[in-house]
C-alpha cells in the first residue's frame, strides 16, 4: 500500500498515544517476528514496534525488512521505534485521507 504524506501525518499522530507492543532483540527479524506482526494486524491496522539496542541490525534495515516480510506500510522510524500500518481487507477501522472508510448505510 503506497501511503500519501497526509496519510502518513494522520497515522503518526494516532501512533503518538500507542504502546509498543512487539519488540525485535537480540534474534533480529524472526519468521515468529513477523507472524506477530502479521497476527497483531488481524486485531490492529496501526502498530508501534520498539527495537531494542541488542538488536543486531540497524533499525531503519530492521523496518525495511519488516516492512517487506509483513506485507506491512512502513509510516515512520523514530529513534529505535517504528510505526506500521496495514488496512484490514474487510473491517478497515482507521479513516485516511486518501483512503476513507466505507459508509455504512
Amino acid at each position: 500500500m503506497n501511503l500519501t504524506g497526509a496519510d502518513r501525518r494522520a497515522l503518526r499522530a494516532l501512533g503518538n498515544q500507542l504502546k509498543p507492543t512487539i519488540f525485535i532483540g537480540k534474534q533480529g527479524i524472526t519468521d515468529e517476528i513477523v507472524e506477530a506482526v502479521r497476527e497483531a494486524h488481524e486485531h490492529e491496522e496501526l502498530l508501534k514496534i520498539r527495537v531494542l539496542d541488542t538488536c543486531p541490525l540497524p533499525r531503519k534495515k530492521a523496518a525495511e525488512e519488516l516492512e517487506a516480510r509483513s506485507g506491512s506500510a512502513l509510516v515512520q522510524v523514530l529513534g529505535r521505534t517504528l510505526l506500521l500500518y496495514r488496512r484490514h481487507p474487510e473491517t478497515p477501522r482507521i479513516a485516511l485521507p486518501s483512503h476513507p472508510l466505507p459508509d455504512k448505510g
